[in-house]
């Protein structure tokens, strides 16, 4: 392949190793997609509140986020390639609790577990996922975080099929996930260890070519900044949909749970279209003009979600969910190559953060449900995604294409 102006050369993808730390990248975040998928379940049986419910979420997501920057961070100067399978562990142990658990404190230390594993997970998984990216590391994201995406979309059919009819006992169906993402990961955590002996043999150090110009430290740090804000933005009003639009489809729409969930897997499952495409489509015109688009377009619909008949919320949930994590892969990728020298903790930041915000938007939206109903909720909650519109400010990035 010839150079062009403004491009910059680097290597070959591994797909095989791509794919394989996407199907576990599902796994783990099908494990992580019962936790919403029980809350009707737990709502019912338990006769828990909202903001109960909101805590059991934050209690997830707040350990996930405030420990994948540490676990990042920690990988950037000693990779860890047996922690993958470790993490996993903790999950499946997290998921044994939940299934049995028979007070509300139990349940929260489970899904503290949850939230470990999780944390482990995501940024070694995102190493991986950049040691087999090669030239191809828009795809490589997108191949990894569709396999998340995917894992959370199951949350609405786990919920009809498997937690409705079993109860809470049915979340004991996923330790035979768990059990097969600990395999998995144990394989490709080989492959992880015998990159970087070679990598030591040869006494070269993975370092990341940036496709964005050279910025002064100030200016990384705005970036990062606007960059942080449109994943706010991004992730507290995909938690809202995850976890308690499902009660807005039964209250204003006279949905049962079963039906209510697939609308809700509706927006998640296009949401996981929109990740695979998005990496892609960044590598081909750049990172920032995915973000942009994946920001300007849902707004209006995102604004008209809470006000239309039935037949159009399918039609507007198709479209939210496609645009709005069209960027959910891109943002990662853009955050490493602000700081190209900590790729596990750029990671760990970039998704702990989503995981963070996912954690304080379930608490702050359970309690605005309890406190103002559940319709005042749906319309405050449609205009966050206007805050997304800082991402003018971001630096514009070139193209990156394999060596010849």
């Amino acid at each position: 392949m010839s150079t062009t102006t403004g491009t910059k050369k680097i290597g070959n993808p591994v797909y095989p190793i791509m794919f394989a730390i996407g199907l576990c990248h599902l796994f783990n975040d099908s494990l992580q997609a019962v936790i919403p998928a029980i809350f009707p379940v737990l709502e019912k049986e338990m006769g828990l509140t909202f903001t109960q419910l909101g805590f059991i979420s934050f209690a997830l997501n707040i350990v996930a986020s405030l420990l994948q920057p540490v676990v990042g961070f920690i990988s950037d100067k000693k990779p860890m390639p047996y922690a993958l399978p470790l993490g996993m562990v903790s999950s499946f142990v997290g998921i044994a609790g939940l299934a049995v658990a028979p007070q509300y404190w139990m349940i929260l230390v489970s899904v503290i577990f949850l939230g470990l594993g999780s944390a482990v997970f995501h940024p070694e998984g995102s190493r991986v996922s950049f040691m087999a990216a090669g030239s191809k590391r828009g795809l490589s994201q997108s191949i990894y975080q569709v396999g998340g995406n995917s894992g959370q979309a199951l949350a609405p059919l786990i919920s009809a099929f498997i937690l409705v009819p079993l109860g809470q006992i049915g979340a004991a169906f996923f330790l035979i996930v768990a059990g097969i993402g600990i395999v998995i990961l144990s394989k490709i955590s080989l492959w992880y260890k015998k990159q970087l002996e070679q990598e030591s043999l040869s006494k070269k150090k993975r370092t990341l070519l940036s496709s964005l110009p050279a910025l002064t430290k100030k200016q990384v740090g705005i970036a990062l900044t606007l960059l942080l804000i449109v994943i706010f933005a991004r992730s507290f009003y995909v938690t809202n949909m995850t976890n308690f639009y499902i009660f807005h489809l039964m209250e204003n729409y006279g949905l049962t749970i079963q039906k209510g969930q697939a609308f809700v897997f509706i927006f998640l499952a296009l949401g996981a279209v929109g990740t695979f495409f998005g990496g892609p489509m960044a590598d081909r015109m750049g990172r920032k003009n995915v973000i942009l688009l994946s920001v300007i377009a849902p707004i209006p619909f995102c604004l008209m979600l809470p006000y239309v008949p039935l037949w159009a919320v399918v039609i507007l949930l198709v479209l939210i969910g496609f645009f709005i994590m069209l960027s959910f892969s891109v943002t990662v990728v853009y955050a490493q190559e602000l700081v190209p020298s900590k790729i596990g903790t750029m990671a760990g930041l970039t998704v702990g953060l989503a995981f963070g915000m996912g954690a304080i938007g379930a608490v702050l939206i359970g309690i605005l449900m309890d406190h103002v109903g559940i319709y005042t909720t749906m319309m405050v909650v449609s205009v966050l995604p206007i805050i997304g519109l800082v991402a003018l400010g971001l630096p514009k990035d070139r193209k990156v294409t394999a060596q010849g």
